[in-house]
């Protein structure tokens, strides 16, 4: 079985094969974003992230995710795992089902948050009902995972927690 850790490596890796694939910038924050792209592509950090940081600031969750990467990764910035997680929970918040997921990943061995279990099992559950059918079935499995040394009570209030919630546009 594969480490939460070497999964959140997967699906960023994928996340970045995908990033020109969302919907919903305008025509400039497009051409931040590409630019972002293409300079964390060739290794150019510092233009990414010169290009991201506006786009992530303005609400932009794709670029919030992203710039979440790079402080996970230390790419162009110290690495900073509780500066990724505020990243990624800007974007998962807006509903980007990859934040979510690493999200997930995070609360489940608590790299940059304390581990919680209720928090893992609520992200996996909402990067589920988001992702498609191959990335789905590794939140499935994560989250199923996580139930396993949780309480009935403490499974029961993830639910509650990921029907309740809302994305926030």
């Amino acid at each position: 079985m594969t480490t939460p850790k070497a999964k959140l490596a997967g699906l960023a890796l994928i996340a970045a094969l995908c990033a020109g694939f969302t919907l919903g910038l305008t025509a400039p924050a497009w051409a931040g974003f590409n630019e972002a792209e293409a300079a964390y592509g060739r290794g150019d950090y510092a233009t990414a992230l010169r290009e991201l940081r506006p786009l992530a600031e303005q609400g932009d969750a794709k670029a919030q995710f992203n710039l979440g990467l790079m402080y996970y990764r230390g790419k162009g910035v110290p690495q900073a795992y509780a500066e990724a997680v505020g990243w990624w929970h800007k974007a998962a918040e807006q509903g980007h089902a990859i934040a979510q997921y690493n999200l997930g990943v995070v609360y489940y061995d608590g790299r940059g948050v304390p581990q919680d279990d209720v928090q893992a099992h609520m992200w996996y559950n909402l990067a589920a009902s988001s992702l498609p059918p191959g990335q789905r079935d590794l939140a499935v499995k994560n989250r199923d995972s996580v139930a396993k040394r949780m309480t009935p009570a403490k499974i029961s209030e993830a639910q509650k927690l990921a029907r309740e919630w809302r994305p926030k546009k």
